[in-house]
């Protein structure tokens, strides 16, 4: 059949598309959502300098009034979040991703991953491509919120832009946001304990550069547990049995290497992947784990209880950090803001064979 001209296929059954002027528009969105036009054409235009709980009154009014959202802000009511990590060769990052990829499908959100790659793109390229991609909110782990010489004002950039975020590894008295964050320095007490009861004294401590906020923490929760179990200086602890390196197996390696060379017996490493090294290390050096050197790992990765030996390690509560970030970020959108604030997890010890009573023969005094 022929198509006359003029004739279409019907309209499907629907919300009627609102074709008033603009100026009558903004003045029935303003009375709807109790703003001014001003605010309304800011929230359209998607500029920046207004509150989340304003945003979402201004596009729930778009909603009652049977207006059509703006491309740009459908787009951001889709239901896109962004989850951006460092790096994803460290089993802990996949797994905290598949907790917050899985919490957020159950509320009918779609994660978009972003991972940083050496050579790669930076974080605020990374923020920038989610942002116009128009997603509705941002977590970000270990990111440059835990590094003390990165310039926090990117993160105030974003807030006045609109989009929500929230901050997981880390913590700045700087950023206005939430944190979800492990306890580092009560994960030290746990591993110090826990050697210092199998008669280790001398206790070495691998973790990476001294400026990431959960590197210091744990080297204050360590130097604390050194000092309440041994009644050793601060200074010496941290001149003598703190070894700074990168979050790798070959850190680690470096790191225990020095540590053991110190006549360390045991070594308390910041990651899971440290541990791995450390444990090579020891090898390397002609000695057994654990029986002339105990490790003790930080995260419970997956598959780490079946390394040789098991890896005792600190378990981080990734599962309870990862549905507490989404949680929060959906408080965020939903235009109830949580306050300044960090929200900390307890970590748990989980012993298994990398560590074992020290040798008689290896004892010696801190």
């Amino acid at each position: 059949m022929t198509q006359q001209p003029g004739r279409g296929r019907p309209r499907p059954p629907g919300r009627p598309v609102q074709s008033t002027p603009v100026t009558t528009r903004l003045a029935d969105i303003a009375a709807q959502a109790g703003v001014s036009e001003a605010t309304v054409s800011r929230v359209l235009n998607g500029k920046p300098g207004v509150a989340a709980t304003t945003r979402e009154s201004v596009l729930a009014a778009l909603d009652v009034l049977g207006y059509e959202r703006p491309v740009r802000l459908r787009q951001r009511s889709a239901g896109l979040v962004g989850l951006i990590t460092p790096e994803l060769e460290n089993p802990i990052f996949p797994a905290l991703a598949q907790v917050i990829g899985q919490a957020l499908t159950r509320q009918g959100y779609t994660p978009v991953l972003a991972t940083q790659t050496p050579g790669g793109s930076t974080e605020d390229e990374l923020t920038e491509m989610l942002v116009d991609r128009g997603v509705a909110g941002i977590i970000y782990v270990s990111g440059l919120h835990a590094d003390t010489t990165a310039d926090m004002q990117r993160y105030e950039q974003l807030r006045a832009q609109g989009v929500p975020f929230v901050l997981v590894d880390g913590f700045s008295p700087k950023v206005q946001a939430p944190f979800i964050s492990p306890d580092d320095r009560a994960a030290m007490a746990l591993a110090v304990t826990h050697l210092a009861s199998l008669g280790h004294t001398r206790i070495g401590l691998a973790l990476g550069p001294k400026r990431f906020v959960p590197v210091q923490r744990k080297i204050e929760g360590f130097t604390r547990a050194m000092q309440d179990r041994f009644g050793l200086p601060a200074q010496q602890v941290e001149t003598e049995l703190v070894q700074h390196s990168l979050y790798t197996l070959e850190g680690g390696q470096a790191a225990a290497t020095a540590l053991i060379e110190r006549s360390c017996t045991a070594v308390v490493c910041a990651s899971d992947m440290m541990a791995l090294g450390a444990i090579r290390a020891a090898r390397q050096l002609g000695l057994t784990v654990p029986g002339d050197v105990s490790v003790v790992g930080f995260d419970d990765s997956v598959l780490i209880a079946f390394t040789d030996p098991p890896l005792t390690t600190i378990r981080k509560p990734v599962p309870a950090m990862g549905q507490a970030a989404v949680r929060t970020l959906l408080e965020e959108i939903g235009g109830t803001p949580a306050p300044h604030s960090e929200f900390v997890f307890m970590p748990e010890l989980v012993v298994r064979g990398s560590t074992a009573s020290v040798p008689g023969d290896r004892t010696t005094r801190p």
